[in-house]
């Protein structure tokens, strides 16, 4: 357990005076509009940009952005890819991103894609989990969310939910996990916090409902050849949860109101760098989202 959490009582349950003296708190730490927006708007040229919601804060206004290929095609299978649902997760948002500049050309006679590379652009800025009302949008797609930035996401991918064959979801494990965002989160609920083992690599979260085995083992050999992935701790498990095999546990996604959970795809995962490694590098980081995807495809191309 660690320390009691500065707000709060603990055992107490936050109500909104609580959840007002944690957001504010918070502080802007980078923009949005200078390293999100404007590298979603750089990609005009090979994307069709689409503004798919704006979220009206006290902070700001944020437009919230889709990519798509160009002559998006009816006829072939959708893959989506989400980044910063999490909005500190940076690797997250700047790998689908590096996907689009890179590949997204190479595989637009076969698939169309839909990106959204910052579901929660106030958590990027700010560097937090939340948004600032204090609610996990990771913890949030289902119907009638409470967060705008699941509900706007949710409502956008549903015109194309018919289509989508694969949902790769980027995400990291952080050392602040442990630090700052578990511990707030059991204040929040009036709970005990206990913190797990930050595992130091890549690894996978496959769904329970459709886990994939194979579909995941693909994956973490394409991120193998630019990232370590992580070993299991002492007790077989990643993050408190028993591995299922070689850097891949399960997450039932659609009973957590996860992102990965939100449309009928039948290849599904959750991506978890980590950052914070010694043995790795920024750019290696999104070196690994982008490889993850490029496995998503491997696997579906090997299906045909």
């Amino acid at each position: 357990m660690s320390n009691q959490y500065p707000i709060g009582t603990p055992g107490t349950p936050w109500c909104n005076e609580e959840k007002q003296v944690w957001y504010q708190q918070q502080q802007i730490q980078r923009s949005y509009h200078t390293n999100v927006e404007f590298k979603v708007k750089s990609l005009s040229d090979i994307c069709t940009i689409e503004e798919y919601g704006v979220l009206a804060y006290k902070a700001g206004k944020y437009s919230l952005f889709a990519l798509k290929n160009k002559n998006y095609n009816p006829e072939h299978a959708t893959i989506l890819i989400t980044g910063g649902v999490h909005g500190y997760e940076t690797s997250g948002v700047l790998g689908a991103l590096a996907f689009a500049e890179r590949y997204i050309e190479q595989f637009i006679d076969r698939y169309n894609f839909l990106i959204l590379p910052c579901i929660s652009p106030w958590g990027f800025e700010t560097i937090n989990r939340w948004n600032p009302d204090a609610i996990d949008p990771n913890r949030s797609f289902y119907a009638n969310s409470p967060a705008a930035e699941s509900r706007l996401a949710m409502e956008y991918v549903d015109a194309y939910s018919g289509n989508i064959i694969a949902h790769i979801d980027l995400h990291e494990t952080t050392d602040t996990d442990n630090s700052e965002f578990r511990p707030a989160l059991a204040a929040r609920e009036g709970k005990v916090n206990h913190n797990w083992n930050i595992p130091d690599g890549f690894y996978l979260v496959g769904h329970t409902q459709k886990p994939e085995p194979e579909f995941q083992k693909v994956i973490i050999e394409e991120v193998q050849k630019v990232t370590h992935i992580a070993d299991a701790d002492e007790n077989g498990q990643l993050i408190g949860v028993k591995l299922e095999q070689f850097g891949v546990i399960n997450y039932d996604g659609t009973k957590l109101g996860l992102c990965m959970g939100m449309t009928n795809a039948p290849f599904v995962t959750t991506t978890e760098v980590y950052p914070d490694s010694a043995n790795t590098t920024p750019d290696e980081c999104i070196d690994g989202q982008v490889a993850s995807i490029l496995g998503v495809l491997s696997f579906l191309s090997s299906q045909n």
